[in-house]
């Protein structure tokens, strides 16, 4: 589990100082890397579940883009924090829907006498008939109207919908259908002001301080040529070729051929970095220039071209320069290149931002804990269903996203040797907590009746302005009329309802906070006639590949 934000979040290389990089110029092929890029795992879009876990816009109160207008929503609650919403699509909203499906599809038909793309829409719905054009309307459009009913019910949904589509309707009528899903629970909270919690002390150690200066000296590193033999943390510069067997022929020694993508030429290999696939780096050691090297390797299992994962081949090396890093002197030369006056000021400098970062860290740790002091003083009804739910959200979010860096879900299950069961298992208390830690916050904001004026949502919208070059103001109006306003108004007041607690919280020693916790938790009640004390409830944020 995390402890918090990572201590050096904030501390950024110096703006004066230029990061070298070690690039050679290329006009090949790189080597092959530990982990290839696999292709982005397309998003399905079949079924409303699929999209309700993946693709829909749909903010922490189901606010979406698109917000049809005129649809009638009923909710009716069921057991086990679960809700049934009755929906009915208005006639105006279905014939619009179908008109704008049958101009898409006249884009597509040819027909003689008319032009391509320029088939009139109620001729594509005589043609291919009213009902077929309805369906792929109603089916493109569905996810919209599911969230739409959820922002009008103003309930926070918790895994996968169970949709009952009733019979397409004749024209002139209203299209009706049931959507049952689990929503978040109420919280009964307990004390959640003036809460003793444990804050630890920020502190920026000379130890730090000096390992910024020696990444300071790394990044303004500069290449020489070394006459040796290549070590380890040397670059090289080679030409390779790499080559497969050829398949189906059954000589002892099978013909090589080189594959795509296998070849380079004056590629510039840091030794020891660990990027290339194992055995390429630790091949080369103890090469000089003009040395040749023939080696014979296996691309890993997981490797993301199918083509050469799992397979042996051969790479033929030449060497043609070893390389060595010379890092600039310690001395007042190098404060002066890094904007300062001496070293002093250049060390005063660097331990003042790592300070200010653990301060910020100090910070966050201490909402973390006076929001989870909140929950564990609470009754949150969470059911198991809820708790895999969560996960199954969370597994699909965090694939999400590996898919933007080229990592589809089988890639990632491969890379880790797990299996998905056993992932979403492992979820399943950071689930339970989310849920919980939601399910307060949501009963604060309540409690607390706080509602964030347009003054502080313009305040939180700046930032994000700032970086598209835009006005506040302009942003905050493109929200309104995207319906995704009161997104950032509700996820603002999760803020202000997470620092309520914490403002109110009472500060204790760390060391304290732990002792009471090891005497006394919320398990175990008063403690009397436990032997053992129970183990304190691990506090974390989400969970990440990185744990």
């Amino acid at each position: 589990m995390p402890e918090g934000p990572d201590p050096d979040a904030g501390v950024r290389p110096l703006a004066r100082l230029k990061r070298w990089v070690p690039i050679a110029p290329s006009r090949s092929s790189p080597p092959p890397s530990r982990c290839a890029a696999a292709p982005v795992r397309r998003r399905a879009s079949a079924s409303l579940n699929e999209e309700r876990r993946v693709c829909l816009p749909i903010g922490r109160h189901g606010i979406v883009a698109e917000v049809p207008a005129g649809l009638k929503t009923t909710v009716t609650e069921l057991e086990e924090s679960r809700v049934r919403l009755q929906v009915e699509v208005p006639p105006a909203e279905i014939e619009a829907r179908l008109d704008s499906k049958a101009r898409q599809l006249g884009g597509q038909l040819k027909l003689p006498g008319f032009r391509k793309g320029k088939v009139p829409a109620p001729l594509v719905i005589q043609r291919m008939g009213r009902e077929v054009v309805l369906e792929e309307a109603v089916r493109d459009t569905l996810s919209t109207w599911y969230a739409d009913a959820v922002g009008t019910a103003g309930i926070v949904p918790v895994g996968d919908p169970k949709l009952d589509l009733g019979d397409l309707p004749p024209q002139g009528e209203p299209l009706e259908f049931s959507i049952e899903i689990g929503v978040l629970p109420k919280a009964e909270l307990g004390p959640y002001k003036d809460l003793e919690v444990g804050r630890g002390d920020a502190a920026a150690d000379e130890e730090r301080v000096e390992q910024e200066i020696e990444s300071m000296r790394e990044r303004l590193a500069r290449l020489a040529t070394a006459e040796r033999p290549a070590e380890n943390g040397d670059f090289v510069v080679i030409d390779y070729v790499g080559s497969l067997p050829v398949e189906g022929e059954g000589s002892e020694e099978p013909r090589l051929e080189p594959f795509a993508g296998g070849e380079g030429r004056d590629q510039l290999v840091e030794l020891g970095s660990g990027n290339l696939i194992p055995g390429f780096e630790e091949g080369v050691l103890g090469a000089a220039a003009g040395d040749a090297r023939t080696l014979k390797l296996k691309f890993p299992d997981e490797y993301g071209s199918e083509e050469l994962a799992g397979r042996e081949a051969t790479f033929e090396i030449t060497v043609k320069e070893v390389k060595e890093k010379e890092l600039p002197e310690l001395g007042e030369d190098f404060a002066i290149d890094a904007g300062f006056d001496d070293l002093d000021e250049l060390r005063e400098d660097i331990r003042s931002r790592l300070l200010a970062a653990d301060e910020a860290r100090v910070e966050s740790e201490f909402r973390q804990a006076a929001l989870d002091a909140a929950v564990a003083g609470s009754t949150v009804g969470v059911t198991p269903e809820l708790v895999t739910a969560r996960a199954r959200e969370m597994w699909e979010r965090m694939i999400h996203s590996l898919s933007h860096r080229g990592i589809s879900r089988e890639a990632y299950l491969q890379i880790t040797g797990r299996q998905e069961e056993d992932i979403l298992a492992e979820m399943e208390p950071e689930a339970d907590q989310a849920l919980r830690r939601e399910a307060v916050i949501t009963a604060v904001v309540a409690a607390e009746k706080i509602e964030p004026s347009d003054e502080e949502v313009l305040e939180v919208l700046q930032p994000t302005a700032e970086r598209e070059g835009i006005e506040a103001q302009t942003l905050f109006d493109d929200l309104r009329k995207a319906g995704r306003l009161e997104e950032v108004r509700e996820d603002l007041a999760a803020r202000q309802a997470i620092e309520a607690i914490a403002a109110a919280a009472k500060p204790i020693p760390l060391a304290q906070a732990e002792a009471r916790e090891k005497l006394w938790t919320p398990d175990k009640g008063s403690g009397e006639g436990s032997e053992e004390p129970a183990a304190p409830v691990e506090a974390g944020g989400l969970w990440t590949p990185d744990r």
